[in-house]
């Protein structure tokens, strides 16, 4: 009986599949050679792949145009990128090209925006959603946008106060967005997200606070984002229900209200054994907008989303060396790696995220469990199990005399480098590795270049002061 890698995927997985497939052996990332990008640029490395970006862009604008069509909607699709995903420029700018607009979460992404102007990659007309609880220096850049002529910044109130501050500061007419609160999981150990106002307070605040004011502003949005995403289950149905009745309500006292903002939320492959039907969720959201607004004989609303990981998240790869192979005990076989799991994938760490593991080369050894550590002192520098199963699985190393083996952690684009801290003091001064962007020059033909080299031990030597 055959006893490779290659047999235990194709045994469990339907596979090759989108994304992945093994030419000579060797794994196929997007029809990028990972073998040939580590001869040349050696290990360990961070990979982004930018056409992904607008591959997933297109996939979700035909979805909503499709679920659209299908059922009459009278409304219009806006699809926003959350920067804190990753705020990257030639990220940003990837996505931008794809007829898109901005979400921003802190007073920093302004200035993203003001550059972006600069340099001609948005205009004056593009959706700029503000969230996230605001300090002045978030609530006057806002201020100063829309001051300075630009026309679909929409400021969330995350809170009754913040409106106050746009009253004094802002000098021309604009929209505004209300965050509605949404109420958590029961396995939350809070009820009510910190985020938003209270459902029950918005119609009252409405009335006392916007109502009557539209020469100056007009309430233009409902907003909600749920922390476990966007999933078929009656929780989220519950209160993306709780939002459309809200919004119907509000509708017909407020005339200028036209929009609902779903948030986030879409999930990205994590393992081979991924499943998730994008079309039927979305067509099932347009549904249930619909029939409520024609039950209350409102208007169809427009619909936003602010894709963050959905975006981006698939783009990326992290891919390390097999250092060594120690056998500590009769059932534990450790693969030590070139990095470190909690300085280059710290959700892995933090919040026992799984990421799509898969080896690059070696696929037709035999495999073995086995239990990665990074390179840090830390005990928790562990990564022993998958999405799929409570294991990990890899070929046989077959000695360190011959060429290493390589692995790689796949659709790991969105958030690592903004937690990890990009460019600063790693745990044990275990450096960020190499950067490596693939994308499309100017005539089509895909090419590699280096965004930034290893961290250098100067580099951190002065962060600390010597």
């Amino acid at each position: 009986m055959s006893n490779t890698y290659t047999d235990l995927v194709k045994q469990t997985f339907y596979f090759p599949q989108e994304g992945f497939e093994t030419k000579d052996g060797n794994l196929q990332f997007n029809g990028v050679d990972l073998k040939a990008i580590i001869e040349k640029y050696g290990t360990p490395l961070k990979l982004t792949y930018l056409p992904k970006i607008g591959t997933q862009i297109k996939k979700a604008k035909s979805l909503f145009q499709q679920a659209f069509k299908k059922h009459k909607y009278e409304g219009k699709y806006y699809y926003c990128y959350c920067t804190k995903s990753s705020h990257f420029s030639f990220v940003v700018e990837e996505a931008l090209q794809h007829d898109i607009h901005l979400e921003t979460s802190f007073a920093y992404d302004i200035e993203i925006i003001n550059n972006l102007y600069k340099r001609r990659k948005i205009s004056k007309d593009t959706f700029i959603i503000c969230n996230g609880f605001k300090q002045k220096g978030y609530t006057s850049r806002i201020a100063r946008l829309i001051n300075t002529g630009f026309k679909n910044v929409i400021p969330v109130l995350d809170n009754k106060e913040e409106l106050e501050r746009y009253k004094r500061t802002v000098k021309e007419p604009f929209k505004l967005g209300i965050r509605v609160a949404a109420e958590e999981e029961p396995s939350f150990p809070f009820y009510t997200s910190r985020l938003g106002i209270r459902a029950k307070d918005i119609l009252e605040f409405y009335v006392d606070q916007i109502e009557g004011y539209e020469e100056k502003f007009h309430l233009k949005m409902l907003h909600i984002f749920l922390n476990k995403g966007i999933k078929d289950d009656i929780y989220y149905w519950s209160e993306l229900n709780k939002v459309i009745n809200l919004y119907c309500q509000l509708k017909k006292i407020c005339p200028e209200l036209d929009s609902i903002n779903i948030g986030g939320g879409f999930p990205i492959k994590h393992s081979l054994g991924f499943e998730y039907d994008y079309a039927f969720i979305i067509n099932e959201i347009v549904s249930v907008i619909k029939k409520a607004c024609k039950k209350a004989r409102v208007p169809m609303p427009n619909i936003f989303t602010e894709f963050g990981s959905f975006t981006v998240g698939e783009s990326m790869a992290h891919v390390y060396s097999v250092l060594a192979e120690k056998i500590q005990n009769d059932r534990e076989i450790w693969y030590m790696i070139d990095s470190s799991f909690i300085t280059t994938l710290p959700d892995t760490w933090g919040i026992g995220e799984k990421f799509l593991l898969l080896p690059i080369n070696k696929w037709d050894n035999e495999y073995q469990r086995v239990v990665l550590g990074g390179l840090t002192c830390d005990s928790h520098d562990y990564y022993d199990s998958e999405e799929h199963v409570n294991e990990v699985f890899l070929p046989k190393t077959n000695g360190s005399n011959k060429e290493p083996l390589y692995l790689g952690f796949f659709h790991t684009g969105a958030y690592q480098d903004q937690i990890s801290g990009y460019g600063g003091i790693k745990h044990c001064m275990i450096p960020s590795p190499k950067h490596i962007i693939i994308g499309y020059d100017k005539n089509g033909k895909l090419q590699d270049w280096v965004h930034a080299k290893e961290q250098s031990a100067q580099s951190m030597l002065k962060i600390l002061g010597y």
